[in-house]
């Protein structure tokens, strides 16, 4: 799957998602993919938002990148410890609500 591109006059360096290049993807212009096409489908007022955060320092972004959420049960003790995985799934399965994701599929 490709994650990323690098542009290059009319082609594009695909790389995978550790950054290896996997090969050279060619971008016609006005053509579907065309990054000058990408662009003109982002709403104006998403663009300028991100280019507003381009902007901001980097300790900013980091400061505003995470959602602080209180976890039911898991934020109600400074820390736990369990002898085995095991021991961790069965209290997990036992005290914390499926909607936070911690349950055995």
């Amino acid at each position: 799957m490709v994650h990323e591109a690098t542009m290059k006059s009319d082609a594009l360096d695909a790389l995978d998602a550790a950054g290896r290049k996997i090969g050279l993807v060619e971008i016609r212009p006005g053509s579907e993919d065309s990054p000058e096409r990408r662009l003109t489908e982002i709403p104006p007022d998403h663009l300028a938002e991100f280019e507003a955060a381009a902007r901001r320092p980097l300790a900013q972004r980091f400061r505003y990148a995470f959602v602080r959420t209180h976890k039911p049960v898991l934020d109600e003790a400074r820390y736990r410890s369990f002898d085995s995985m095991e021991e961790y799934r069965k209290w997990c399965a036992a005290n914390l609500p499926d909607w936070l994701g911690y349950g055995r599929v």
